[in-house]
């Protein structure tokens, strides 16, 4: 029984052309078809800027019909875990909006991220305690990145209330915390890879992309793998999530995972081990000498590439 998923933050970036997608791009091409080929699930970051509409999300369904086993998690909006002035319509609202994913079946968890300056307190967790009853019945995981939430009576606060605690790493930097391998709900453990460039986490002016411009070395991501079969080992599924998007390295370490874990040879994007050749010890070979790489005119089954 399946019981990792491993895949990205993420999928729209233009760093990824000619990387990870091919350039130039066949007709009917869709990264989410091409990308279900390779990984297990990706994560949904534009929610947390915009919502999404029914449409959009019904289109995500269709976009991956293929893929049996496919998933989703879905950020939530940063008016819930930023701006902290979300109502009870805007969570309805929201969650109608990703009726199609939860509907199909497709919907991992929602993730719940807060900021580095959202520490423990009386005040903070009476505002989660109502965020968690704004989306009752849904599978929620919360990350937080300040290491005075790394105790065990805010564990069993999540226990309670069935949400799961997000196991992040990151740069580890004063207060931030560090790597973990906590689990508060039996069905589902959550983790995030950040990378870990403490040169530029904090710094001032400092962009997306530079920010999130880290390459795992395999030692490190052995750490990790160690964490996710713990983790497997107390809940039904882990969902892994890489976040390193810069220039498709959050792929080339997602496949890096799934090789490790579950020891199979893997379909690698042509483009992506051109540009990291570390990954030929993973690609699958069909016969002696050939790479079963996609075929680069092809984003999936033909269902799909005609939509």
């Amino acid at each position: 029984m399946k019981r990792i998923w491993v895949g990205t933050a993420g999928w729209s970036y233009d760093d990824w052309a000619g990387i990870v997608y091919p350039e130039p791009r066949g007709p009917g091409f869709h990264p989410l078809p091409f990308l279900a080929r390779c990984i297990d699930i990706v994560e949904i970051n534009s929610t947390f800027y915009r919502p999404a509409t029914e449409a959009m999300a019904a289109s995500w369904v269709r976009k991956v019909d293929g893929f049996p086993d496919f998933l989703f998690a879905v950020k939530v909006h940063r008016s819930f875990t930023h701006e902290r002035v979300a109502a009870p319509s805007e969570a309805a609202a929201f969650l109608r909006a990703i009726g199609p994913l939860i509907a199909a079946r497709r919907l991992a968890a929602l993730l719940l991220q807060f900021p580095w300056s959202f520490v423990r307190s009386v005040e903070n967790e009476a505002y989660l305690e109502a965020l968690f009853r704004l989306f009752t019945g849904q599978p929620l995981a919360l990350e937080i990145r300040h290491s005075s939430w790394n105790d065990q009576s805010f564990f069993e606060f999540l226990r309670d209330r069935r949400v799961a605690f997000c196991n992040i790493d990151q740069p580890v930097i004063g207060k931030s915390i560090g790597p973990t391998a906590v689990f508060t709900r039996p069905d589902f453990s959550y983790i995030r890879l950040h990378g870990r460039n403490a040169q530029n986490w904090f710094k001032e002016g400092a962009g997306r992309d530079a920010r999130y411009d880290y390459l795992y070395a395999k030692d490190e991501l052995g750490d990790w793998v160690r964490r996710i079969r713990d983790l497997a080992g107390s809940s039904d599924r882990v969902y892994v999530i890489t976040n390193n998007h810069y220039r498709g390295q959050a792929l080339a370490n997602a496949l890096q995972i799934k090789n490790m874990v579950s020891g199979e040879k893997l379909e690698v994007p042509a483009g992506l081990l051109k540009q990291y050749p570390l990954l030929e010890e993973i690609v699958k070979r069909i016969r002696a000498g050939q790479f079963n790489l996609f075929d680069e005119s092809s984003d999936g089954p033909s269902k799909n590439g005609a939509e």
